[in-house]
């Protein structure tokens, strides 16, 4: 069985992108403290790239800065590919199958205040009720 599981902050704002098909992707990465410390008395971090798709990767894209922390299901994917410098890589990736956002709405305040200026004032005596 190929299950991750991570809780982290954005190391930057998510990256959304539409494949050639037309299908939505995010990318961004997260940073994860280790459980322990080191010998110096700190602790590791350990950073991993996320790719979330569909309408998840656009929730992600619209909702999640730089600093936010999530928790990722997802499971982990190895792929290779030839560098311009001829030399071949291998990157591993996480495939997000769901993406619990953490921070708060009231630590989001950019976000929050781009959809309250939306709104538009509705008349009272239009309502049905």
């Amino acid at each position: 069985m190929n299950k991750v599981f991570f809780i982290g902050n954005l190391t930057k704002d998510p990256e959304v992108t539409v494949t050639n098909s037309g299908i939505t992707v995010c990318r961004f990465s997260i940073a994860v403290s280790r459980p322990y410390k080191n010998s110096d008395g700190e602790r590791e971090v350990d950073f991993f790239n996320i790719n979330v798709w569909r309408g998840l990767g656009e929730n992600c894209g619209k909702f999640l800065r730089k600093g936010s922390k999530v928790a990722v299901t997802g499971s982990l994917h190895n792929r290779t590919y030839d560098a311009q410098d001829g030399t071949r890589r291998t990157v591993t990736e996480i495939t997000a199958d769901d993406v619990e956002f953490l921070t708060p709405k009231s630590a989001m305040e950019d976000t929050k205040s781009e959809v309250v200026d939306d709104l538009q004032p509705i008349d009272d005596d239009s309502l049905p009720f």
